[in-house]
């Protein structure tokens, strides 16, 4: 069997006012053809399909578009919702998505309950993103006692997946697709990836994948990579540059997988280079006249960090002369104790960060219950609980 592994189109994604669609929509309109080029036999799609729970409507038209393009090939597929998707709207789709031959789950389900599919080549075992507090609710199913759960959230995916991969045999092809953060994935944040969802918290050890896997395909973090020998385990990364950052160099696609029963898969990544590339450039001041040519000429969007205290006026001028520049921002020599203290909060996840506020600023000493109220409505808002 030949599957295409794809995710984190995040449709609807808009930069600095520019909508991303257009670019997303044009390189699902080329995995069509790559499906027909590459006689793929399966899509999966592990989760981020839009970049927030309400899209546009042009987003949502791309999506429905791939899929109606896939029926007419005959090719089915499985997918997944991510912490970017909304849950309930994807689930509400899924009757509409199944008839161009998609199965869609949104919501967890365990093994027994829809969380495991049954093909004529094998099985699939599909877990959509879980928030920490959704994966307490998910850890409930598997206990006869609601109030034993005593698990972490590492632990806890790791049960869930022990669950929905329970029937994996030999002489059949077994998938897990998966949205999730894998311990050891290069992350490079920069595109869109939560620093909440990708941090220890929500690092799940790769010791918990099934070895009876025949390929596990995830979602989640942006940057095309294999995290996994035994089993065989792949980041597909994202279709486009989605954001300035550490992941401008980053390897993103699809990837071409040939699968058989029983032996290992065979991985064939693809990097069309679909969207416009994005680059920072970093210059001096003196070497603005010099090397702004190479701003101008880039063939996509750009960022400029000029060192030096702010200039209002030049920055206007940069904009109007410079249609595809999205951001100018000005970086000081000396010492910003703001942007300093900013920078270290930014390697914290929300809680820890919040945390830090409470006892530095607010001086407080016992702060569970207001930890324990952030991190719920932190989740209920970005993760479309």
């Amino acid at each position: 069997m030949r599957l295409l592994h794809t995710a984190d189109w995040h449709l609807g994604k808009v930069l600095k006012g520019v909508d991303r669609t257009p670019e997303i929509a044009a390189a699902l309109a080329d995995h069509l053809r790559i499906v027909r080029e590459e006689k793929i036999d399966l899509v999966v799609v592990a989760g981020d399909l839009f970049d927030r729970p309400r899209v546009s409507a042009e987003a949502e038209a791309a999506a429905f578009e791939f899929f109606l393009g896939l029926r007419e090939l005959g090719v089915p597929a499985l997918v997944i919702s991510g912490n970017h998707d909304s849950r309930p709207r994807l689930e509400a789709l899924a009757p509409l998505l199944e008839l161009a031959g998609a199965h869609v789950r949104g919501e967890l389900r365990v093994r027994g309950e829809g969380g495991a599919v049954r093909r004529d080549w094998g099985e699939a075992a599909l877990l959509p993103f879980l928030s920490e507090r959704r994966a307490v609710k998910a850890a409930q199913l598997l206990e006869a006692d609601e109030g034993s759960w005593q698990h972490g959230y590492s632990e806890t995916v790791g049960r869930l997946i022990a669950n929905l991969t329970g029937g994996f045999g030999p002489g059949r092809i077994n998938l897990l697709v998966a949205h999730l953060t894998l311990a050891g994935a290069n992350l490079k944040l920069g595109g869109g990836e939560f620093s909440f969802y990708v941090g220890n918290s929500y690092a799940v050890d790769p010791a918990y994948l099934p070895t009876s896997a025949t390929y596990v395909a995830l979602g989640h973090i942006h940057r095309q990579q294999k995290v996994t020998d035994a089993p065989v385990a792949w980041y597909s990364g994202s279709l486009v540059q989605l954001d300035f950052g550490e992941g401008e160099d980053a390897e993103r696609g699809v990837l071409v997988v040939e699968l058989e029963p029983d032996r290992p898969p065979v991985v064939h990544p693809l990097n069309p280079g679909w969207g416009k590339p994005l680059r920072t450039f970093r210059l001096d001041p003196e070497q603005l006249d010099r090397r702004l040519p190479e701003v101008e000429d880039w063939p996509g969007y750009a960022k400029l960090v000029l060192s030096g205290p702010p200039n209002s006026a030049l920055r206007e001028r940069l904009y109007q002369d410079n249609p595809h520049l999205l951001e100018v921002r000005f970086e000081t020599e000396a010492p910003d104790p703001l942007a300093e203290a900013a920078a270290k909060v930014e390697t914290l996840s929300w809680p820890e960060a919040y945390e830090r506020y409470l006892r530095e600023v607010r001086g407080l000493e016992e702060m569970d219950a207001l930890l324990a109220a952030f991190r719920e409505l932190y989740e209920e808002g970005h993760a479309s609980a």
